[in-house]
């Protein structure tokens, strides 16, 4: 009996092991997470509704932000538009901040919390602003009226801020947190995080889905005090709700600034290569001997022919001298780790003018509906606010579409596990966005010709929705997946808040060209965008976009073409994050791994 017993420890200590995590995330405790009790879809449900929360409350205010300037703070429509886009714009840059203090000190749940409680706060604020009638203009009906003042716009301005500041640092982490739920390692689990990724993008859907019905409605109907105060409600029971997972959670610890270490590496290969380093075959790469790498819990970086200068920051130049300092000699996996940044960045540049075109859709798209028949039914008038549904339905409709039958159907034929490559679903969203404007230039010269303006239907922006709410699946979720396969352990949240930064962009540059438009075609009152939607000529700007967008397409065609992945095979992405150096071995296991042909 002895005996027995003697043999089945081993298994079971084996059946334990392999319960384990491979990934170095670890429970609220502090132990290396056990995939039975944590992780997984026990976890991402607490996620998904923080992010369907912050969401909802975004776009609640996007979408009506420029309609709440023009009419509460007397601000003109080329000028609303241009601040919204500029505010949308903040907040999607700032996630770089976010993903900088998740990644290097305060873990991407921790970081979540805190910026969940600032957008709070910001909400709150707004909420006041609303409420309070010293703390606007006084209303008119003609114009010109008395603007904002001083203090007015300031208070306001430093709500938008919080809320703002709140985004950037809640949208880096939630993806990557909820993909850190999901063992790269195992093969199920594996999975089960691009359903995630799915999910996640049908989660902020749901979210804006919401917040451009019933809450723009409640707008209408309420006021804008419990129009805005409704989803500060809902924001701060996001928090509670995602504080109630923290049982089921796996953790990824900080590895401090992945910016510090980007640093090193260009420091130290440009010393040696002062010096007369060479970093040929035979030269000798430093790595710790470790399992793990000496960033704090994360795996070794194989090393790769891409960037050899990089590689001079690794050589040792005195095999027998112990360098400690990490400004005199990197490590392979800090190498490439560098080198993994920066090959997604063509990546991210050529995307950036999409987000031009969704900037749109809080802005001119909704001034459009602002000047059309919005009647459905006899007694019922659609809030402008709440065309964007167009858009986040279609994305409702496509995403289970796309998971349920589109992906069977294409893995059968390209023998890919996802259907088709990240790189390419970006490319195919990059596509129908050319059409989404051209869509809406044809539309806006039927209405802006017609003898009867107010009179066109608004269902006529249906298919400029609908196209860009497609580009929208196939690029966002694509980007999701790209992003986070491609980035280290070290910089996972940084990656994320790289393909989110581009949003607020796009933001900037379409203000940037509604200036220059404004600046060269006769301003406000003579040129393409006027304070009268009528009298512009709208069309022209959105012809605009789409030459970028055509001609943006076309750069990125080439700069997929020519992508190196982690793999080192030009225009390929691996369906997983290739298997690092591990264990004694020291070799990388192919087994399981798949690369695709991009275009």
């Amino acid at each position: 009996m002895e005996r027995m017993e003697l043999e089945l420890e081993p298994a079971v200590d084996l059946q334990q092991k392999e319960s384990l995590v491979s990934n170095g995330c670890v429970d609220i405790r502090g132990r290396i997470a056990d995939k039975q009790r944590t992780g997984g879809w026990k976890a991402s449900p607490f996620i998904i509704v923080n992010e369907v929360a912050e969401r909802l409350a975004f776009f609640a205010i996007a979408v009506n932000m420029v309609q709440y300037l023009v009419s509460q703070m007397n601000q003109s429509v080329p000028q609303a538009a241009t601040h919204v886009t500029n505010w949308i714009g903040a907040a999607y840059v700032l996630t770089i901040l976010g993903a900088f203090l998740a990644d290097a000190y305060l873990g991407r749940f921790t970081t979540i919390i805190f910026f969940s409680s600032v957008y709070t706060v910001g909400m709150v604020l707004l909420t006041v602003s609303a409420s309070i009638d010293s703390l606007r203009p006084p209303q008119c009906a003609t114009r010109p009226c008395e603007p904002a003042t001083g203090s007015q716009t300031t208070f306001l301005y430093g709500a938008l801020a919080l809320i703002a500041l709140g985004t950037g640092g809640i949208k880096p982490c939630v993806s990557s947190f909820g993909a850190d739920q999901f063992d790269e390692a195992d093969e199920k689990e594996v999975q089960k995080k691009y359903s995630f990724f799915n999910w996640f993008f049908f989660a902020i859907n749901m979210g804006a889905l919401l917040g451009i019905t019933v809450l723009v409605y409640i707008q209408v109907e309420k006021g804008w005090s419990w129009g805005f105060g409704v989803p500060t409600a809902v924001m701060f029971c996001s928090i509670v709700i995602l504080a109630a997972g923290i049982p089921y959670y796996r953790f990824q610890k900080p590895t401090g600034s992945a910016f510090t270490r980007f640093v090193q590496v260009i420091v130290v290969s440009v010393r040696n290569h002062f010096k007369g380093v060479e970093a040929g075959d035979g030269a000798e790469l430093y790595e710790v001997k470790t399992i793990l790498s000496d960033i704090l819990g994360y795996r070794k970086i194989p090393h790769t022919a891409q960037y050899r200068f990089l590689d001079k920051a690794a050589v040792r130049t005195d095999v027998e001298a112990k360098i400690q300092s990490r400004w005199r000699l990197c490590t392979v996996t800090q190498v490439e780790e560098f080198k993994s940044f920066i090959r997604i960045l063509p990546v991210w540049a050529s995307t950036i003018a999409l987000s031009i075109s969704f900037a749109q859709l809080s802005t001119f798209f909704i001034s459009q509906a602002l000047t059309m028949d919005r009647k459905l039914g006899p007694h019922f008038l659609i809030p402008a606010g709440s065309i964007p549904v167009f858009s986040a339905m279609n994305a409702l409709i496509l995403v289970p579409i796309y998971e349920k039958w589109m992906v069977p159907i294409l893995r059968c034929r390209t023998g890919h596990r996802r259907g088709i490559t990240s790189l390419q679903r970006m490319g195919v969203g990059l596509f129908v966005s050319i059409f989404a404007l051209a869509s809406a230039a044809f539309v806006e010269k039927k209405r802006r010709d017609h003898s009867k303006p107010s009179t066109v239907s608004v269902f006529w922006l249906l298919p400029q929705f609908f196209l860009i709410g497609s580009a929208e699946v196939f690029t966002y979720v694509g980007q999701l997946e790209f992003f986070y396969d491609e980035a280290t352990d070290g910089t996972r949240s940084l990656s994320s808040a790289m393909f989110l930064s581009e949003i607020g962009i796009g933001s900037w540059l379409s203000t940037a060209i509604v200036k220059i438009i404004e600046g060269t075609t006769g301003g406000e009152e003579k040129g393409w965008l006027r304070n009268n939607l009528n009298e512009s000529r709208l069309d022209y700007f959105y012809w605009l976009l789409t030459g970028i967008n055509g001609v943006n397409f076309f750069i990125y065609l080439w700069v997929a073409r020519v992508y190196k992945g982690k793999g080192g095979e030009s225009g390929s992405v691996r369906d997983e994050p290739m298997d690092e150096l591990g264990g004694e071995a020291g070799i990388e296991d192919d087994e399981g791994e798949l690369e695709s042909k991009v275009f």
